[in-house]
């Protein structure tokens, strides 16, 4: 089966290039951020979508940039470098939290308390260790 209809952007690293010594453990570069973070913007997006439809009483025309939207949200995620699906999914939970945060306030007009703010600091937290942990070489 040809997979290249899915490869709407070209093969390119997502990794995070921090100062290390060895090129495998440094390779995780900011790009990824950007990836993680538009793909929450889509993810979010799309479901919106589906909520202003069927809670907000907007038209079911809504679900059409919905769907649209969380392709583009599946799409992004395959774009991050990582091995494993679940751990480039595990730290996408964290600023997916953090993104909806901003979505809440930017949004939806209503600001974030303090236990929203603890909440997200800690999913990053928990981010940062998924994608900065020292791993074992097998």
């Amino acid at each position: 089966m040809n997979h290249d209809f899915f490869r709407i952007m070209p093969q390119t690293s997502a990794r995070f290039c921090l100062p290390c010594d060895t090129s495998k453990q440094a390779g995780i570069c900011m790009n990824a951020f950007a990836y993680y973070i538009t793909a929450a913007v889509a993810e979010i997006g799309g479901c919106f979508a589906f909520w202003a439809w069927l809670r907000l009483d907007r038209s079911a025309l809504w679900a059409l940039p919905g769907v649209l939207s969380l392709v583009v949200f599946a799409l992004l995620l395959t774009r991050i470098d990582s091995v494993f699906a679940g751990r480039a999914y595990a730290a996408y939970g964290g600023v997916y939290i953090a993104t909806s945060l901003l979505w809440l306030w930017g949004i939806e007009g209503q600001r974030p308390d303090r236990w929203d703010v603890v909440g997200a600091l800690v999913c990053l937290g928990g981010a940062a260790l998924i994608l900065f942990g020292p791993r074992q070489s097998f």
